[in-house]
C-alpha cells in the first residue's frame, strides 16, 4: 500500500516539515487550519486546506470531527498527527480506525500502554528496563504517602500521570509542602489531562536528560537511531538538544540504546518514537521516564547525524512496508545541536506575539532551519511560541557549538521579542562549553 494524499491534522513548522516530504515522496498534501492560520506558511504550501474552526485549539486543532471531515471531504487516505496536539491521543487514532484512515503513528495498544506515565514504568520493569520505583497517589492515606516518602528521602518529584511536555511535575524538597503540592497538581491534572492520578519519584540531583530515538515497523524490526541530549531546560520544557549525549562513554550510549530497543520490542511498537531516561551523573546509572509515541520536536537532531528522514519512514511503516535499514547500516557523523526560537521575552519568558517585519534565516555549512515565518508573518498568540528550529552539525561538538554561535548572530527576526539572545548566553557559558551542567542549568547558571 502506497497513500495518494496525506491530511496533515497540525500546524507551524511540524506541518510545513511534515508537507516537505511528503511532496517528495510524490504524496499529495491537505491542510487544516483555525482562522487564525489562514495565512500560516503550511496552508499556503499545501495541494489543498481546509479551515477546520476557530483560534481555539478545542475548537480546531483538537476538533476531532472537524479534522476527521476533513479527511473525508478531502478524500484523504492518511492523517499524520505531528506532535503535540492530537498525536498521542488515543480517541483520536481510533476515530481514524473506525472512519477508514490510516493514523500514521503507533498502534492504538501502544498509545495507550506508554501514555500513561505509571503504567508506562510498571511496563518498563516488566522488560528488565532500569527504573526510579515510583509511589503512586491514588486510593491511599496520607500517612501511607508520607511513610513512603519518608522513606525514599527528599528531594522528590511529583508528577501527574497523564502529563507530558513537563507539565503537571513538581520538586518538593521538605515535608511541610507535599500535601499542598499534591492538591493542586491533582487539580490542575483533573483540568489539564482529565486524570487526576499522580504518581511520586525520587528526584536525582545532578540529572542529564537522554532520550533515544526508535524506528519500527509492523513486521517486528525495531531499530534505534542513536540517544540525544536534551539537559538544557526551562520548567521542564527542552530548549536545546544535542547529539550524541556528551557525558555517555561507549558502553554506556550502547546500553542505554538497548535498553530502549528492547522496551520498544516488548511493548509491540511499530512506528517512530523516543524512550525518555534520566540519567545520574553521580552514579554513572540511567532510568526510564517515559516514552513518546510520535515524532519529536527534536528529530532533526538525529535526522542530521544519520542522514535519515524520520518523517519518510514513519509513512512507509504506516504503508506497512518493512524497515529497509538495518542496525548495523546506520552510521552516525558529527555533532548535531538544535536551539528552538520563541517568540517570547528573553528575560520575563512572556509570549511576544505581533508582526514580523524582517526575517533572515541564517545558511551556509551544516546549517538547517525548520520554520513556518517569513516577514509580514503576524505571529498569533493561541499557540505555542516556538516559530524555528535552528540545527546545526559540525566534525565536533566545539565545532558545532561554534557554527550554532554564527547562525544565531546571522538570524534576524525584526518586530516582535525572541529567545535568541538566551541561547546565545547558552551556548558560550564556559559551563555548556565545558560539558558541566545538569538539567537545573538556566537556574543555576544564567539567573
Amino acid at each position: 500500500m502506497s497513500f495518494n494524499k496525506i491530511l496533515i491534522a497540525n500546524r507551524g513548522e511540524i506541518a510545513v516539515r511534515i508537507l516537505r516530504t511528503c511532496k517528495e515522496l510524490g504524496i499529495e498534501t491537505v491542510c487544516v487550519h483555525s482562522e487564525a492560520d489562514e495565512s500560516s506558511l503550511h496552508v499556503k504550501l499545501a495541494d489543498e486546506s481546509v479551515c477546520i474552526g476557530p483560534a481555539k485549539s478545542p475548537l480546531s486543532y483538537l476538533n476531532i470531527p472537524a479534522i476527521l471531515s476533513a479527511a473525508e471531504i478531502t478524500g484523504a487516505e492518511a492523517i499524520h498527527p505531528g506532535f503535540g496536539f492530537l498525536s498521542e491521543n488515543q480517541e483520536f487514532a481510533q476515530m481514524c480506525e473506525k472512519w477508514g484512515l490510516t493514523f500514521i503513528g503507533p498502534n492504538t495498544d501502544c498509545i495507550d500502554k506508554m501514555g500513561n506515565k505509571i503504567r508506562s514504568k510498571e511496563i518498563a520493569v516488566e522488560a528488565g528496563c532500569p527504573v526510579l520505583e515510583p509511589i503512586r497517589v491514588k486510593d491511599v492515606s496520607e500517612e501511607e504517602i508520607l511513610s513512603a516518602v519518608n522513606k525514599m528521602g527528599y528531594p522528590i518529584l511529583i508528577k501527574a500521570a497523564a502529563g507530558g511536555g513537563g507539565r503537571g511535575m513538581q520538586r518538593i524538597d521538605e515535608q511541610k509542602n507535599l500535601f499542598p503540592a499534591i492538591e493542586r497538581l491533582k487539580q490542575e491534572a483533573k483540568i489539564g489531562f482529565g486524570d487526576d492520578t499522580l504518581f511520586i519519584e525520587k528526584f536525582i540531583k545532578n540529572p542529564r536528560h537522554v532520550e533515544v530515538q526508535i524506528l519500527a515497523d509492523k513486521h517486528g524490526n525495531v531499530i534505534h537511531l542513536g540517544e540525544r541530549d536534551c539537559t538544557i531546560q526551562r520548567r521542564y520544557q527542552k530548549v536545546i538538544e544535542e547529539s550524541p549525549c556528551p557525558v555517555l562513554d561507549e558502553r554506556g550510549r550502547k546500553e542505554i540504546c538497548q535498553a530502549a530497543t528492547d522496551l520498544a520490542k516488548f511493548v509491540g511498537y511499530d512506528s517512530v518514537g523516543t524512550v525518555e531516561f534520566i540519567y545520574d551523573q553521580d552514579e554513572k546509572k540511567f532510568y526510564f521516564m517515559e516514552m513518546n509515541t510520535r515524532i519529536q520536536v527534536e528529530h532533526p537532531v538525529t535526522e542530521q547525524r544519520t542522514g535519515i528522514d524520520l518523517i519518510a519512514q514513519q509513512i512507509r511503516v504506516a504503508e506497512g512496508k518493512k524497515l529497509e535499514i538495518t542496525q548495523d547500516k546506520v552510521k552516525f557523523t558529527g555533532h548535531a545541536i538544535e536551539c528552538r526560537l520563541n517568540a517570547e521575552d528573553p528575560v520575563t519568558f512572556l509570549p511576544s506575539p505581533g508582526k514580523i517585519i524582517h526575517y533572515h534565516r541564517p545558511g551556509g555549512i551544516g546549517i538547517r532551519v525548520d520554520d513556518f515565518i517569513y516577514s509580514g508573518y503576524t505571529v498569533n498568540p493561541f499557540y505555542d511560541s516556538m516559530i524555528a528550529k535552528i540545527i546545526v552539525q559540525g566534525q565536533s561538538r566545539e565545532e558545532a557549538i561554534s557554527r550554532m554561535d554564527r547562525a544565531l548572530k546571522e538570524a534576524v527576526i525584526e518586530g516582535i521579542k525572541t529567545n535568541r539572545e538566551l541561547h546565545l548566553r547558552i551556548i558560550n557559558h564556559p559551563d555548556f562549553i565545558g560539558n558541566n551542567y545538569a538539567t537545573n542549568f538556566l537556574d543555576a547558571k544564567l539567573k
